[in-house]
């Protein structure tokens, strides 16, 4: 389980990058995709050409995380292809980790503030 800090964005990239890419290499496609800095504390997923593998670049304030995870036997639910990206939920993005329809999940709207009389 990964917990994330309050206020932390999860940017999903929707086309497929080379999984051969590392740190550097996939901090390189940041700035492009989504343009924020890749060292700013959110986590940027990266999905192979064959649907069953991501990794996951994360800057958690001393260095950069690269999280990885192949499934063996079915392929991890992505968005359509489109240029850039998505940004998903917290709970979103525990979903798409463990293999479920993230997209089936919505998001609540933020608590409204009381009125005061």
């Amino acid at each position: 389980m990964i917990s994330l800090a309050p206020g932390t964005k999860v940017y999903l990239a929707s086309k497929p990058v080379s999984m051969r890419l590392g740190f550097d290499g996939l901090a390189a496609l940041v700035r492009p995709l989504f343009a924020v800095e890749p060292y700013g504390g959110h986590v940027f997923l990266f999905r192979s050409k064959s649907g069953n593998y991501l990794k996951a670049l994360h800057w958690d304030g001393t260095g950069l995380c690269l999280f990885a995870k192949r499934l063996e036997r079915s392929r991890f639910v992505w968005p359509p292809l489109i240029e850039g990206g998505v940004v998903l939920t917290p709970a979103q993005f525990a979903l798409l980790i463990e293999a479920m329809d993230w997209r089936r999940t919505v998001a609540p709207d933020p608590p409204r503030l009381p009125v005061q009389i």
